[in-house]
């Protein structure tokens, strides 16, 4: 997580005076009308690439504040402190979270009386885009079947991570890998294999490179093409097998999923890895080709194109060269899915974000339009996942819980939206 720190704690005026971090350009200095560590409105703040700012405003300038239901923002919040509680400026307001009473008015009290408000914006712009995302449910079983034919891959045992330097991310040269397990290695001038970084999808923020050994050589990991074609046979855990391969293919996007085995029992499926390339659009792809107008690219729309299609379907899917691989997750099969917080997600009640700009874990007000009424849509949710396709300071992925439902509403979302960041008094964006 590649979250900012900042070099000094703005608290109060006399703090600020000391502090030798020059105020970011168009800010306004704290004055004596800060409270208990709050600052005044209007005051702002930029993150260090200059990207997002951040203004404080007041509660009241937060569209339909008043109305919203706050316990079930209260209940993600609390299923998010035993995370939070492990940093600082975090603890107090945990503390105070879990001795709350989980009644409305006691919820919007915690809200009001802990956290001030940042609306954010990005490159001055305060619209952005926010769409929605769910948790499949794959209907297969536990062991291939006639039915139940396609594998659902656990980490392959000969995928290997390399940390990557950020002084390598623009480099098209050589390098050395020294094996340091079994799926980690590290790049060492004295390493017994070269790797081409010019073969590798690497990308701005990449951190890690994945490949295998072939030889003497560290190669790119297996696409989804490959993948599909059969290259994991004998190479990687099955965890189960779905009955259809374009649900696996979106369960793939959600990261994360449920398979529910013809006895009806439901298997809980957690990210585990990805093979790091980046993700395509299947759906750009198909309005290129002409196969379907891109605004029939929804979720149901590809389904049901392929499966009057079926012999596009390895030509569609392996557009996107990105694969993730999962992991079996223990608990209750009514828990969400376990976020990048390492905490579940709440339907309704969670988001992904980009970490950059927004801190994992902060409650976030989404004022969006709902994707099934065309009505406001205007909620506190928590900042608890991230996405590969989730970039920028006003961009948030809705969190719509698991089933057919859910994935309805999730793949019809793709509305204008705006953000407005809750940190706990005197805690500065991009600091935790």
């Amino acid at each position: 997580m590649k979250l900012r720190h900042l070099t000094c704690l703005l608290l109060t005026a006399a703090a600020l005076a000391a502090c030798t971090k020059k105020s970011p350009p168009n800010s306004v200095s704290p004055t004596s009308n800060a409270v208990s560590g709050s600052l005044p409105l209007g005051y702002a703040h930029r993150s260090p690439d200059g990207v997002a700012s951040y203004t404080v405003v007041g509660l009241n300038h937060i569209p339909n504040w008043q109305n919203q239901s706050f316990s079930g923002s209260l209940s993600a919040f609390q299923k998010g402190c035993p995370k939070l509680q492990n940093k600082p400026a975090w603890a107090n307001v945990c503390r105070i979270a879990m001795q709350t009473h989980n009644d409305n008015q006691s919820a919007k009290s915690f809200f009001e009386q802990n956290f001030t408000a940042w609306q954010v914006r990005h490159n001055g712009s305060e619209s952005g885009t926010v769409t929605g995302y769910y948790e499949p449910v794959l209907h297969g079983d536990k062991y291939a079947t006639p039915t139940a034919r396609f594998p659902i891959y656990g980490v392959p045992n000969d995928m290997v991570s390399v940390s990557l330097p950020n002084h390598l991310r623009g480099s098209k040269g050589m390098v050395r890998i020294t094996q340091t397990g079994q799926n980690a290695g590290k790049i060492d001038a004295n390493g017994a294999f070269s790797a081409n970084l010019a073969q590798f999808p690497i990308g701005e923020r990449s951190s890690t490179i994945k490949g295998r050994f072939v030889g003497n050589q560290f190669v790119p990991y297996y696409t989804r093409h490959d993948i599909n074609g059969g290259a994991l046979n004998g190479r990687a855990p099955i965890l189960g097998y779905a009955n259809d391969p374009v649900e696996l293919f979106f369960m793939h996007v959600q990261g994360s999923g449920r398979l529910r085995t013809p006895n009806g029992e439901f298997i809980r499926l957690g990210f585990a890895d990805k093979n790091e390339y980046p993700y395509v659009s299947i759906g750009k792809y198909m309005a290129n080709r002409g196969y379907l107008p891109l605004a029939q690219t929804s979720m149901q729309g590809i389904k049901s194109w392929i499966s009057q299609n079926p012999q596009y379907l390895a030509e569609v899917l392996g557009q996107n060269p990105s694969y993730v691989f999962f992991r079996q997750l223990d608990g209750n099969s009514t828990d969400g899915p376990i976020g990048a917080l390492g905490v579940p997600l709440s339907g309704e009640y969670s988001g992904a974000v980009d970490k950059q700009y927004i801190t994992l874990g902060a409650p976030i007000f989404v004022s969006t339009t709902h994707p099934d009424t065309r009505q406001a849509l205007q909620r506190l949710i928590m900042a608890q996942d991230t996405g590969s396709a989730i970039k920028g300071a006003v961009r948030v992925d809705y969190f719509w819980g698991y089933g057919d439902t859910a994935g309805a509403t999730a793949g019809k979302m793709k509305n204008a939206g705006q953000v407005w960041q809750l940190l706990p008094h005197g805690v500065m964006p991009n600091q935790y």
